[in-house]
């Protein structure tokens, strides 16, 4: 009956093999024309990873099965990846969830911002769109030692599955006293130390350390040699005291 209101509600969905595929609960369901508008959602996709989604309030397009959800939204994964957000758009059929809104997403070690999403749950992949800010923290034992923060214009490509995160447009990373600019940074993670593997730096690539400034087309870093590497004509600069104080910038091609 239209305009009916459920207490207690419970909406679960089956998959082509007829086991469980989705399910939404929530504290109350008012149903008006296409439209089921709950409050305190608690949603679970299941699949490859198992997904739960909570929100205040929440609405589900009956015929497509599209959900939208607002306030407080908390997207949570079976491997601990947790997603923070306003609002959020679910289209179950198309595997895909997207946000205009603020994002933060937390993993192991890692914090990420931004503005706006895009992402494929089942694929297990992830873009934030714009103004892309991460922190890493690094576990007690990791070679990296310093905590690193890296930011962009955006977007911010992730892939869980490959390990992978893809940086673009004015990356900025700061390291202690060292900062990195370049037009692309890609990150390759150890999933199972939960440790950065490689960086690697591609287009203008600025490196600042002190006083020291080097520019490249190409910066890799590996964490196992705690080295950065230079590609692509580059050039060293550094600055030395000479014995009467003054300083003497010299300009050296490595």
């Amino acid at each position: 009956e239209e305009g009916q209101q459920l207490e207690g509600f419970n909406l679960v969905g089956y998959g082509s093999g007829g086991g469980k595929s989705w399910d939404v609960k929530g504290t109350t369901a008012t149903i008006e024309n296409s439209e089921i508008n709950i409050t305190n959602v608690d949603a679970n996709s299941y699949g490859q990873e198992d997904m739960n989604v909570t929100a205040k309030t929440g609405h589900i397009d009956k015929d497509k099965g599209d959900m939208r959800l607002e306030k407080d939204v908390v997207v949570t994964t079976q491997t601990g990846t947790k997603m923070l957000t306003d609002s959020l758009d679910w289209q179950k059929q198309k595997d895909l969830v997207t946000t205009k809104d603020d994002v933060t997403i937390l993993r192991d070690n890692m914090k990420a911002m931004g503005k706006g999403i895009t992402a494929h749950p089942g694929s297990k992949t992830a873009q934030l769109n714009q103004d892309v800010v991460v922190e890493y923290t690094p576990n007690p034992d990791d070679p990296m030692k310093d905590m690193i923060t890296i930011s962009c214009d955006g977007p911010m490509e992730v892939d869980y599955a490959k390990q992978t995160a893809v940086f673009n447009e004015n990356v900025i990373a700061l390291q202690g006293d060292r900062k990195l600019m370049a037009d692309k940074m890609e990150i390759f993670f150890d999933s199972a130390k939960k440790q950065i593997k490689e960086m690697i730096c591609t287009g203008n690539v600025l490196i600042v350390q002190g006083e020291n400034t080097s520019f490249s087309d190409k910066a890799v870093y590996q964490a196992g040699e705690q080295k950065i590497k230079l590609y692509g004509r580059p050039k060293l600069l550094l600055y030395m005291k000479d014995k009467g104080g003054d300083k003497d910038g010299k300009g050296k091609n490595v």
